[in-house]
């Protein structure tokens, strides 16, 4: 039977997206195991980046540093602003390498069954930012979910007095899908959105 403070900390990993029960005692097991080289250094690690790790007042970012690593970047591009869901789709789009403009996290998406409405969200932050001058773009990029699809039509909305362009990222064919294993959706929104060969 594992002592209490073992279980403990099977029960926090457990809560990690991504861990069950069976991941996270397997990832207690390899921490204790390596107490020294990888548990202490890990804990040290997470007490510091509790202190220091905040919102980005301007983006909404996650950083240790405000504003955030990307807000205060002189090489990035001014003019367009994407605006994404939660600070994983911002670093997701940093990783792809595609795009460097700024960001502006949502914290989510408007959502009636869970009680989440435009002022839940960073929606009038978004509002003032797009409404700058030198701001020429607004990317949603947003999921393909109804509730992403519902907030992306409700920002295009209260964006659309603005003298802004209002573009969406493509939805359709993954690299490397083949159509056979495709829902219905995904293949009728590669459809409409079929360009040029």
């Amino acid at each position: 039977m594992p002592a209490s403070e073992i279980e403990r900390m099977i029960q926090l990993l457990a809560r990690l997206p991504g861990l069950g029960p069976r991941s996270a005692r397997r990832a207690a097991l390899a921490l204790i195991v390596k107490r020294e080289s990888l548990l202490r250094p890990l804990g040290e690690a997470l007490l510091r980046a509790a202190d220091a790790i905040r919102p980005c007042t301007i983006c909404g970012n996650l950083d240790d540093r405000d504003p955030c690593g990307v807000c205060a970047d002189p090489e990035r591009e001014t003019a367009v602003l994407c605006v994404v869901e939660e600070v994983g789709d911002l670093w997701a789009i940093e990783r792809a390498g595609v795009y460097r403009g700024r960001y502006h996290v949502l914290g989510g998406t408007l959502s009636a069954l869970d009680g989440r409405g435009p002022e839940q969200l960073n929606i009038a932050r978004l509002l003032e930012r797009a409404a700058v001058p030198e701001v020429s773009e607004v990317i949603l990029a947003l999921g393909a979910t109804v509730d992403g699809q519902t907030t992306a039509h409700y920002i295009a909305e209260r964006l659309e007095p603005l003298n802004v362009s209002i573009t969406r990222l493509a939805q359709g064919l993954p690299v490397g899908g083949e159509l056979d294993y495709l829902d219905d959706g995904t293949l009728s929104a590669a459809f409409r959105q079929r360009r040029p060969a």
